[in-house]
């Protein structure tokens, strides 16, 4: 229960009704094999590609949308969330590494990577974090050593989501061994070269349809023409994108709240304990008044910084604001909604178990709750 919102117009609204046809035929009836398997199928990237789903901020020449308004993104976040689909990692393809692509891609590159970005021909992935450099980009040991006309790429990188299904993958590397941050650059590998290994697909506790492997580079080849913007600017580039990662994941904990939680409004007031619905008692409404009301509050906040995005205003902070609450309300609400859905909660059939499960990563990718606070804590106290 919220506000009308102001926030999309007719064709964000238009473009809602394809995000859900595309759900509806497409990923629905497939879910729970591809959770089975921990992988979707590859045939859904070209799906959604025939359907206009990919790559909405990528030139009409490439054969992208050729709009870069964040809204018809967060339109597709929203849905997504709301079906529980969190395999199909679009957003991840879009909206993160997409920017890289559309941004810092020489006009021979954006010739040879992105039409096959939009139809579904290349799925892409970024690889930053590494067994011993989660949140702290600085702690990248992953080396790119010049060899004149390539670079001889060496380290390994983990938990990097479409890390198995990936054509194309943005790789941070050490350029500079003294260079701290200053001296790392972004590599595009190429799905066959030699020495690129992939690892397992990670057993996760939640999102089991996504994969996420571990990647190993070994004496890997890559030509100069796959650096990706200057060299040793990487550490700048990583952060000038962080503030719309970490809104884009913020959008969906906002909309997979609303969902879970108009799920279990729906729940207890079917269910009965004590001959009546569990919505008559007094404790069950003051838990869906409160939980609604702080879904209220987040989403007004969301489509704030959202309209701030659009319109090129919103800075890290207010980003850091956003990741940090709307995921720890999707938390703590999922969890709240479990206990009200008693043992029911607890089976992995009901939506709110996977809620609970799918959700938990929210607070730790894209960098961490306190990571969050720390950059705010930064902003205000030097």
């Amino acid at each position: 229960m919220t506000f009308r919102r102001d926030l999309y117009g007719p064709d964000h609204e238009a473009f809602r009704d394809t995000v859900r046809a595309f759900l509806a035929k497409e990923v629905a009836p497939h879910h729970q094999r591809w959770e089975r398997n921990g992988v979707v199928d590859r045939e859904v990237w070209y799906s959604a590609g025939r359907q206009g789903l990919l790559g909405p901020a990528v030139d009409q020449e490439y054969g992208g949308g050729g709009s870069d308004d964040f809204r018809y993104s967060a339109v597709l976040i929203e849905e997504f969330a709301r079906a529980g689909a969190s395999g199909l990692a679009l957003s991840l393809h879009n909206d993160i590494v997409g920017p890289y692509l559309t941004r810092l891609a020489t006009e021979e590159q954006k010739r040879r990577w992105l039409p096959g970005f939009v139809s579904g021909d290349i799925v892409t992935a970024i690889a930053m974090t590494e067994p011993g450099a989660g949140s702290d980009l600085q702690g990248i040991r992953t080396t790119a050593t010049d060899r004149g006309d390539h670079y001889l790429l060496n380290g390994s990188k983990t938990f990097i989501s479409n890390g198995i299904l990936a054509d194309l993958v943005v790789v941070v590397a050490r350029t500079t061994p003294e260079g701290g941050s200053a001296g790392q650059s972004l590599l595009v590998v190429e799905r066959g070269a030699d020495g690129f290994e992939r690892g397992r697909n990670l057993a996760k506790i939640g999102q089991q349809a996504q994969d996420t492997a571990e990647l190993f580079f070994n004496d890997v080849r890559v030509p100069k023409e796959n650096l990706l913007g200057e060299e040793n600017r990487a550490f700048t580039y990583l952060m000038g994108n962080l503030a719309q990662e970490r809104l884009a994941i913020a959008v969906g904990a906002a909309a997979a709240t609303e969902e879970i939680l108009d799920i279990t409004t729906r729940y207890v007031k079917e269910r009965e304990a004590f001959g009546r619905p569990l919505a008559k008692l007094q404790h069950v409404r003051f838990e869906i008044a409160e939980m609604a009301t702080e879904a209220a509050v987040t989403r007004t906040f969301l489509d704030r910084c959202v309209t701030e995005h659009v319109a090129g205003r919103l800075d890290p902070v207010h980003a850091s604001m956003a990741k940090w609450w709307a995921t720890e309300l999707q938390k703590r609400v999922a969890d709240r909604c479990l206990q009200l859905h008693g043992g029911y909660g607890y089976m992995s059939e009901y939506r709110v178990a996977r809620a609970f499960l799918d959700g938990r990563i929210q607070t730790i990718y894209g960098g961490t709750t306190e990571i969050m606070k720390e950059i705010i804590g930064r902003s205000l106290l030097g």
